[in-house]
This record gives structure tokens, sequence and C-alpha cells, in this order.
């Protein structure tokens, strides 16, 4: 018997205002994240994927709004939770490594503090045992001489070390749920290797179920189970990985992989993806991946956006109304 997705977000719209302009950053999503899989959010920068990802623990920044939608973890709906309850639940079952590490560390505090406070602030532990349990949260996470890295500060460690005393601090409290926002994005190859390796553990070793913001396809094939793209603020694919992969349907998808270099294939110039993302005003009466794409019809300019389903009843849910058919990426 099938299990309940350990979080189920449904309809979710977020608007961004300020003095000169409106953007609906989300609008209408939808996805589920299992328990103990991985679910990547893919998408290029603005598609969206990092405001729905932080509005899974209501951590809209300044002037952002959640509109509409729900956000269920375990059978709670989140978006109704007051203040009090949703602080109980941030670090301790769902937990966050946010894309700038160093950004993401308090620069005037040692990074064994750091590490302790989370274990203080959440549990009835002393001082003096929440630095024993930070040293050793320290060595968990592959960083060498712990003793060093707790006396440092955040600008005396590199971006990977940095990275991995995030992932420590994230995963201290052993959450059912970790989001990942482009956990790789600013690190080198061999760092990046290391970092989704540590994340792997975790989803083997603890269970943890993550949902991975991320605009690498490459990172998604080691990492995830299922895949959401995200364009204009909204899912227009939904598949397992392996679908997403060998046979992606939305224009945008296969122009994704497009982009991506293959050891496998033999391509002379990598494919762009012409034009820039769109800044939605307002929510979208059309496909907002129209002026960029190589399959439009008439019939996408002159009907309402199309709902995420899956084609004729055959293959995985697609919002398009011209899918991409011919088999197989080379």
């Amino acid at each position: 018997m099938n299990q309940p997705p350990i979080i189920s977000v449904r309809d979710l719209t977020i608007r961004y205002r300020s003095k000169e302009s409106v953007v609906y950053a989300v609008d209408g999503v939808s996805f589920d994240l299992e328990r103990g899989k991985v679910l990547a959010l893919v998408g290029e920068s603005g598609s969206g994927k990092s405001s729905a990802g932080m509005a899974v623990l209501r951590l809209m920044p300044s002037g952002g709004e959640i509109l509409a939608g729900s956000v269920c973890f375990d059978g709670d709906e989140l978006m109704k939770m007051p203040e009090r309850e949703i602080r109980a639940i941030r670090g301790q079952r769902i937990a966050m490594i946010f894309q700038d590490p160093v950004a993401g560390l308090n620069p005037v505090i040692s990074i064994g503090d750091q590490v302790a406070e989370m274990l203080t602030s959440h549990r009835r532990v002393d001082k003096k045992e929440a630095k024993r349990s930070a040293l050793a949260i320290l060595s968990e996470v592959g960083l060498a001489d712990p003793e060093r890295v707790a006396k440092s500060y955040p600008f005396q460690l590199s971006g990977g070390m940095c990275q991995r005393v995030m992932i420590g601090i994230a995963t201290a409290l052993n959450p059912e749920v970790l989001i990942a926002d482009e956990p790789t994005s600013s690190l080198d190859v061999t760092i990046q290797a290391q970092i989704l390796h540590q994340l792997d553990v975790l989803r083997r070793e603890r269970g943890t179920s993550i949902l991975l913001i991320t605009h690498d396809f490459g990172v998604v094939s080691q990492m995830a189970d299922d895949v959401a793209v995200m364009y204009g603020g909204r899912v227009v694919e939904q598949g397992t990985v392996h679908e997403m992969l060998k046979a992606p349907l939305h224009p945008y998808t296969h122009a994704l992989l497009e982009t991506r270099p293959r050891l496998d294939a033999h391509r002379e110039h990598l494919q762009a993806i012409p034009g820039n993302p769109p800044e939605v005003a307002e929510p979208a009466a059309h496909c907002p991946f129209i002026p960029r794409c190589r399959k439009v019809m008439n019939v996408c300019r002159t009907e309402p956006a199309p709902t995420l389903r899956a084609p004729d009843g055959a293959g995985h849910p697609v919002a398009c109304y011209n899918p991409v058919w011919q088999g197989p990426l080379d």
C-alpha cells in the first residue's frame, strides 16, 4: 500500500510587489514529494522554483506574499498553522539549505556556536553537550579537523566547507524533509560531487525526503527520483527522472536538455534557448513559453494556457498543446 506524500503542494500562487512592479513568481503550482525520495524542481533563474521551495516553510522575503494554495506536511496544513507551530517545524522537521552557503552563515559567530545554537534552540541540552554534538556533526559531514572548523568564522572557510557546515546545521535535528536550494551552484565540480554524495547519504541512511531546487539536469540525473519542470511560475511537466531525461514532452524541457554537454552524443554546437524568461506581471492567459517556443501553434495563442495532464491518456503529465513526440533524445 502506497504511503501518502510527505509534502503535497496544491495550487500555490505567490506574488512579489514593489513600488515599481508586480511579479507573479508562482502561479497555481502543484507537486508531491514522496517519502524517502528526491523531487527536483528544475528551471532557469526566475522560473519560480526557489519561491515555491521557501513557501513550504512560509519563509517569504520582503515584498513576497502567498496569495493562495495549500501545503500539506505529513497530514497537517502549513498555510493555516499558527506562527508558533510553524516555527517548531522549521529546522526540526523541515530544514532548508540556502543557495549561497557563505551568506547563509552569520559572519560574526563561530561555526561551532552556530551549529550548537541549532541544537539548544530546539532541544533541552546544555551548552557543553551542544558543543560536543556540534563537533560530531561537523565530523559527520566530512570536515577534517572539526575542532579547528568549530573555532573558525565563515570567511575563514572555503565555499565547499561552508556548504558542508550548512548541511550539518540543516540536518542536526534529523529532519524528515530537506529543502536544498541550488546546493552546488557556486562550487567546483569536485566539491559538487562531494556535496551531492553527502545529500545522497542522508537520503539512504536516514530516509530524508529531499526537495532539490536546481537548474542543472546533470545534478538531476544523479540525485532525483521525480522531476517537476517550472517555467514562468508554472509547472509545465512532471514525471520520473527516467521519463524526463529519455523522452521529454514539453518543448521547454526538451530545449533545456539540448543545452547540456554530453559525452555519449556528438554535437558540434550546444543549443541555446532564444530569448529570456518572462517577468509575469499578472497570471498568464496563455502559455508563457510562447515567445521562445519552436513548436508554437495558433491554438497556443487563442486558447487558455494548457493544464498539466497526460496527453491523450498516455505519457507523463505535460502542459502543452503540441508536445514533443519524436521519441528519446539522441
